[in-house]
């Protein structure tokens, strides 16, 4: 991973992704840290450094990786940074909807490691995001939010922008003081941390207040302020204000001063082709030459005003044009026509009050106090009636409905609270019922596992007594019989001699079957412990081969030793007991004239083991019984007895040593017995 990270972020660097001193220092850097929270913090800072610089596909490139090792690290500080400038870069993008989104996540982040500084910024990005979405309410009570934490901080860059929309918001929906209180206060921090371009946008917005107001001395001072802090090189700002404040000046009936502005405004605004601003001046100054007498001027700067206002979709200048339309005809004497302009404007007025009362909410939040970072507020709607004006009839009116809801209120509450104890005693009573059961449960679960244990034990004596007092007591009254025989003077020498194969292969019969008895108890009463050592395979498959030299040639089984020097990691007693089990079932199965082979080789790190014969073979439903837990066995070609646990004693001293064991075999064409062992050491999957 952090290879990876390393070389992803020198790529980037190689193809130079900024001359910028500060970003390549911090780039180099991050390049050689290692994947933890201060590359994430290095990450950060590249990221606020692209964004700052417009560049955002880069910026977002460096979003995706330290994104993935900040949620590797369940580092939150770093994570809600990075969700924060996804948002900011959304929100440049023009996807509203998805930096409201990721601000929301980076906020629910900030809270959690109680980051209340940035809490209140992401608030500040929250309401100017909502206001923008239409959801005032909701805007405002972000912004109000935002404000205590920002004011108490310093933050002036964002106390700005949360004072400006809180304005904008105020005076969309009408509430002009409201508006010019956060205007004055946005005012005071721009100036504090020396903001040109705020001081010019607030000044302006203040002047186009008191214009609203028809307080148009006001107006001027602030138009002039915003005049002053755009200096005379800034022709395109000026050009921007300048019909406004060449308006104001008409309004307050400075004619000269007014004309000169608007006429400079014009020519400015010609240059860069401002068409909104063209016609403000055009209307504001065929208004004046309308004042001033001069009709057949004022008459072409409103018929252009006119033409500029239908394309531009600026209704609001086109009422105004109609109202200076209507008065310029009613002064040249045609009031036909002036009625008709008359009529025009009060079909479009109809329509944009439609719209206003349609578009603006009516809502107000008047103080900080009623927002909070934690919960948004509730929005109070507004009556549009002075509290100041409202009667006192009317105030013990509210009195007594607030009283008759509280004594309502009261009631629901304490039905609730008894609602609420009953149903914590019921539920006391269930979670105790229900402990009780569940002990109950475990109870006659654990009744049932040592049932089932006692059941097993006992099905293991029953299996035993059957096995010694069949199979073992065969081979025992066999032997005794022969000695017997021997002791009382019925046997001759010969007839003895002639006899001992049979009483040695009686003894090994018993010997193996002792050997399969005792072991397959223990493994059945989970007693059976390895003791693995590292021993030559060889030497077993020698000695074992040696104990069953009178049996291959008894049967006339020929032996093929492919065998090789080789050591595994086992206990030798098992696998002894395994080999010396799969021999004698390979010469069980053969017939005279077929051989045995025995081999073992290296596969993945692992010895293999094989004992094939050329017998009689194994049907495919009985290769499904051969090692199972139920005993399955069949006589041999000779007749052989067997007690059907070799096999099953063979898997489990197998898996006991890691290994596996298995079979290939085909009916009338052999038998091939696999044992995989480890060559060294196997450590438990569960030790750590």
């Amino acid at each position: 991973m952090k290879r990876l990270f390393v070389l992803i972020f020198l790529f980037c660097f190689a193809f130079g992704f900024s001359q910028d001193e500060e970003l390549d220092s911090l780039t180099i850097q991050l390049a050689y840290q290692s994947p933890d929270s201060s590359k994430v913090d290095t990450s950060v800072s590249i990221i606020k450094l692209l964004f700052d610089k417009k560049d955002y596909s880069k910026a977002q490139k460096f979003i995706t990786l330290s994104e993935d090792l900040a949620k590797d690290l369940n580092y939150k500080k770093g994570l809600a940074e990075i969700t924060y400038y996804k948002a900011k870069i959304g929100n440049e993008q023009g996807d509203v909807a998805q930096a409201i989104r990721h601000f929301k996540n980076a906020k629910s982040l900030y809270a959690s490691i109680k980051d209340t500084i940035s809490i209140a910024k992401v608030n500040s990005n929250l309401g100017v995001l909502e206001i923008k979405n239409g959801n005032y309410k909701d805007g405002l009570a972000y912004a109000l939010s935002a404000i205590n934490e920002l004011e108490k901080r310093g933050l002036f860059e964002e106390l700005s922008k949360n004072y400006d929309n809180l304005a904008n918001t105020y005076e969309t929906t009408g509430n002009l003081e409201k508006a010019i209180t956060y205007y004055l206060k946005k005012l005071d921090v721009d100036n504090r941390s020396n903001n040109i371009e705020g001081l010019i946008s607030t000044n302006k917005n203040l002047g186009d207040i008191y214009t609203k107001k028809e307080n148009y001395n006001q107006a001027v001072s602030y138009y002039e302020s915003a005049l002053g802090y755009a200096s005379s090189s800034d022709e395109k700002l000026r050009a921007q204000i300048l019909p406004y404040l060449g308006n104001a000046y008409l309004k307050d009936k400075d004619y000269k001063t007014s004309a000169r502005y608007l006429v400079e405004s014009i020519n400015l605004n010609r240059r860069f082709d401002n068409k909104n601003e063209i016609l403000i001046a055009l209307n504001s100054l065929g208004d004046l030459n309308i004042q001033q007498g001069r009709l057949k001027t004022a008459e072409e700067q409103l018929q252009e005003a006119a033409n500029i206002s239908r394309v531009t979709k600026n209704d609001e200048e086109l009422l105004r044009n109609y109202k200076l339309m209507q008065t310029l005809d009613s002064k040249k004497g045609n009031f036909e026509s002036a009625y008709t302009w008359q009529e025009e404007y009060y079909k479009l007025k109809e329509k944009l009050d439609q719209e206003q009362a349609k578009n603006t909410p009516v809502f107000v939040i008047d103080d900080v106090e009623e927002a909070s970072t934690d919960v948004d507020p509730l929005l109070i709607p507004n009556t549009g009636v002075d509290e100041d004006l409202v009667s006192k009839k009317k105030l013990d009116k509210f009195k007594l409905i607030f009283y008759a809801l509280l004594a309502a209120f009261a009631i629901v509450l304490t039905f609730f609270v008894l609602f609420y104890l009953k149903r914590n005693n019921r539920l006391k009573y269930t979670r105790e019922l229900e402990a009780k059961n569940k002990k109950i449960e475990l109870q006659n679960e654990a009744i049932l596992e040592q049932s089932k244990h006692l059941e097993n034990i006992n099905k293991v004596k029953d299996k035993l007594f059957s096995i010694v007092s069949h199979d073992l007591k065969d081979s025992l009254t066999s032997t005794k019989g022969f000695i017997d025989l021997l002791k009382e003077g019925q046997l001759t020498q010969d007839e003895f001699h002639s006899l001992l194969p049979e009483l040695s292969e009686n003894a090994n019969n018993a010997s193996l079957l002792l050997f399969n008895l005792l072991n397959w108890s223990k493994s059945q009463m989970q007693s059976l412990e390895p003791k693995p050592s590292l021993f030559d395979i060889q030497e077993v498959f020698a000695e074992k081969v040696k104990l069953m030299d009178q049996k291959f040639e008894a049967k006339g089984v020929k032996l093929i030793d492919n065998t090789l020097r080789d050591f595994v990691y086992a206990d030798r007693s098992m696998i002894e007991i395994v080999i010396q089990n799969l021999l004698a079932n390979a010469v069980k199965f053969c017939n005279k004239g077929d051989s045995v082979s025995i081999s073992n080789q290296i596969s993945n790190g692992k010895a293999i083991l094989s004992v094939a014969d050329t017998g009689v073979g194994i049907s495919k439903e009985d290769q499904g019984k051969l090692f199972g837990n139920n005993t399955f066995t069949t006589r041999g070609t000779n007749k052989e007895k067997g007690t059907g646990l070799g096999l099953t004693i063979c898997r489990e001293l197998v898996e006991l040593n890691k290994g596996t064991i298995w079979v290939e075999s085909a009916v009338n064409v052999g038998s091939t017995f696999y044992v995989e062992l480890p060559k060294n050491r196997v450590e438990n999957p569960g030790d750590t």
